[in-house]
């Protein structure tokens, strides 16, 4: 949709335009009982419209364009779904309007209020990757504090659509669909999509058969991940040899084909990031946890969840980060802040999805409580979004800034976000004064 339209549409939504100027081409004088429900799918833009033409009530839908000629241009002349128009409105009258059935459509001119042009055009046309982060500091806080949990669900339920298209190509195997969700997610960005790979290179049913053999689980992950491929490690390492030769023997057995291209990467990866750390770190959850979609539904407390993915990886690893390269002894579980991360991107989505799934409230709130109980993240569009004051308490606010990110902000939905809507209809002065002090 083109952003003029959108900017109608959102005049007709909010009845932001003159009350007088509302006028059909032939004279008459329309008043607006009920703008009608907005619909984002085909068919007319507003549905179960009220208006009264000339003193006579009308309900039904409304269509609106920039120009009367886009009726035309967009084939609604011949499309029954638009015999149910009552009104057509569009900034450019140019031509009369007939539906499919013959019948004259009712048509006005909208009328833009030119504080209401510039200040869309500030939002929807600015540089910025934020354009009103300079005036969030102007809306009250409740707006933003009540605004925030609802974005929160919204990218819950945008993630619940990830989990079901993940739930259909594995058949409704919600133990794969967790371990093919928490394998990415121990790529921890840099290495999530290689992660991802290995973990549909290798069924989970197969690791379960060898949950009570650390060596076997680290033969059959670090084996598909391409690291028992690589040539023999500069000095002797009897571990990776112990997990070669195992590997060749399950490789055969379940007739496995290793990731090629080695790809995962350790620019710029610190050690404790290292993906054989992370394999390794992964392994031991196995090990201690196996069915780990089962565990997480019956914790019902936050540390409980923390707890069981604070697991130590085998002997091997407390002195080394990667394979033939001994290091001082140390700890190799993982941090809390790596576990929140498994919690905000794995945990709380995959409860949120099976709540959904099973109409049952108490796995979402569950999932919402996980997430106000973690540390906020860190990341670029958090950084945006408190550089213009609103200061994240937790996971769950972090969450609903990346979605007012990347559903509103990058695409300039201005128009359907509250904080938009309270700029563009905070008063008459243009908001572009506002940020420059003139």
């Amino acid at each position: 949709m083109k952003p003029n339209e959108q900017l109608l549409q959102y005049l007709w939504k909010y009845k932001l335009y003159p009350a007088s100027s509302l006028v059909t081409t032939d004279g008459r004088e329309v008043e607006v009982i009920d703008p009608g429900m907005q619909n984002r799918d085909a068919g007319p833009d507003f549905f179960n419209a009220k208006v009264k033409i000339g003193g006579q009530l009308w309900a039904g839908n409304v269509e609106i364009h920039g120009s009367s000629s886009d009726w035309v241009q967009h084939g609604h002349h011949r499309d029954k779904l638009y015999n149910s128009v009552i009104l057509h409105l569009a900034e450019k009258v140019n031509r009369e309007i007939v539906n499919e059935a013959g019948w004259t459509v009712p048509q006005c001119r909208l009328v833009v209020p030119s504080s209401l042009r510039e200040n869309a055009g500030f939002l929807i046309h600015g540089d910025s990757k934020l354009p009103c982060q300079s005036l969030l500091c102007l809306l009250p806080e409740k707006l933003i504090e009540t605004y925030l949990p609802r974005l929160t669900a919204e990218r819950l339920e945008r993630k619940t659509g990830d989990v079901f298209k993940l739930l259909k190509r594995f058949k409704n195997s919600w133990d794969e669909v967790f371990y093919v969700m928490l394998s990415r997610n121990f790529g921890f960005g840099v290495n999530a999509d290689a992660f991802y790979r290995l973990a549909l290179s290798l069924p989970f049913n197969y690791l379960l058969k060898h949950q009570g053999d650390i060596v076997q689980l680290e033969a059959l992950l670090f084996g598909q991940a391409g690291f028992l491929d690589e040539p023999e490690p500069s000095e002797r390492d009897d571990y990776w040899l112990k997990l070669r030769e195992e590997y060749r023997f399950l490789k055969a057995k379940y007739s496995l084909k290793s990731l090629e291209g080695a790809p995962f990467k350790r620019l710029r990866v610190r050690p404790r990031s290292f993906p054989e750390l992370r394999i390794a770190q992964m392994a031991s959850l196995l090990h201690f946890s196996g069915r780990l979609f089962s565990v997480i539904l019956k914790e019902e407390t936050y540390n409980g969840m923390l707890a069981y993915f604070k697991t130590e990886p085998s002997s091997y690893w407390k002195t080394h980060f990667a394979f033939g390269k001994a290091s001082k002894e140390t700890p190799k579980r993982m941090g809390k802040g790596s576990v929140e991360g498994i919690v905000i991107n794995t945990v709380a989505p995959i409860l949120f999805a099976y709540g959904t799934s099973l109409s049952d409230e108490t796995y979402r709130e569950r999932a919402i409580h996980f997430l106000e109980s973690t540390k906020p993240e860190k990341n670029a569009t958090v950084k945006t979004f408190e550089n213009g004051g609103v200061i994240p308490r937790n996971g769950a606010d972090t969450q609903a800034l990346i979605q007012l990110a990347r559903e509103y902000c990058d695409k300039r939905k201005c128009f359907y976000c509250r904080i938009g809507h309270a700029l563009l209809s905070s008063g008459e002065k243009p908001i572009a004064t506002v940020e420059t002090g003139r």
